[in-house]
């Protein structure tokens, strides 16, 4: 467990203590810590931003939006590969769907352009083979975010997926096969077997993802912006790239990011105390 926990240790937990540089002043020839002090200056600036509102708004809804796809397609994928007896078959779509995870941000954002480019995006040479209009889908702040989040399902529904696989393996046999002497059909099975089986995984899941809610993607929202939809996909983690180290505002970005994390751990207890009460499954 050494290299784990060394691991852990340098680069999240120590760190942590640099935080200090969101209620300072910073200046480059005296440090992080012999900076003089200006409490909360830089949180008050922040709240009193015209971008705040729009900021907040923006990660929020694509936080949200991306939860409630991204959350049950990977668990109804399981659930229909589970039910399917071709074995090859089923090893296709597996390699298909988890094939994208594995390329990078970077590729990823080049196919998404690729594919819906307004010229020759193959989305929009195809609408126009059946007779529609062309659509600048990433020039249009209404459809950038549901861009943003069903490729994101796209690159990740296959990896999610194999998680609520593992745990449909470890169902206990015996209990299909009473529901198999008791009649149950092939849903009343899912329903009354393989969800339950699986709602502990669920459970930790997400909590886990609302305990990053706030925490959107940076990569991949930053390459996917532009002039024209900056509207809508300007969110927190993009502003404090671009004025914490574009800008060299080291202390305000500091301070922004900090706010983003305690709300993040904010909803992590709230959503881990309701799960205990509920389902009697939590993260501690």
């Amino acid at each position: 467990m050494t290299p784990p926990v060394a691991y852990f240790m340098i680069f999240k937990y120590l760190p942590m203590a640099n935080a200090v540089l969101a209620f300072k002043n910073y200046n480059v020839i005296k440090g992080i810590w012999g900076s003089p002090w200006v409490g909360m200056k830089y949180f008050d600036l922040f709240f009193q931003n015209p971008a705040f509102k729009t900021l907040i708004v923006n990660t929020l809804y694509i936080s949200f939006y991306q939860l409630a796809v991204s959350f049950p397609i990977p668990i109804i994928l399981a659930l229909a590969l589970n039910e399917v007896k071709n074995v090859r078959f089923k090893k296709t779509v597996q390699m298909v769907t988890y094939a994208p995870y594995f390329i990078s941000t970077v590729v990823m954002v080049s196919i998404v352009m690729l594919f819906l480019s307004p010229r020759l995006g193959i989305v929009n040479t195809i609408a126009n083979a059946l007779g529609f209009e062309s659509v600048n889908y990433l020039g249009d702040p209404s459809l950038f975010r549901s861009v943003y989040v069903f490729s994101d399902v796209w690159q990740t529904m296959g990896y999610s997926a194999v998680i609520y696989l593992a745990a449909l393996s470890g169902v206990d046999p015996s209990l299909y096969e009473a529901a198999k002497v008791d009649g149950a059909s092939r849903f009343q099975k899912i329903l009354n077997v393989d969800i339950p089986g699986i709602m502990p995984a669920a459970v930790i899941i997400l909590i886990l993802s609302v305990g990053s809610i706030m925490a959107v993607g940076f990569e991949k929202m930053y390459l996917l912006q532009n002039p024209l939809n900056l509207s809508t996909s300007e969110i927190i983690s993009t502003y404090v790239y671009k004025i914490g180290l574009l800008n060299a505002n080291y202390s305000f970005a500091t301070a922004v990011g900090l706010f983003n994390s305690v709300i993040n751990l904010v909803l992590l207890l709230v959503v881990n105390t309701i799960a205990r009460r509920v389902s009697n499954t939590s993260l501690w």
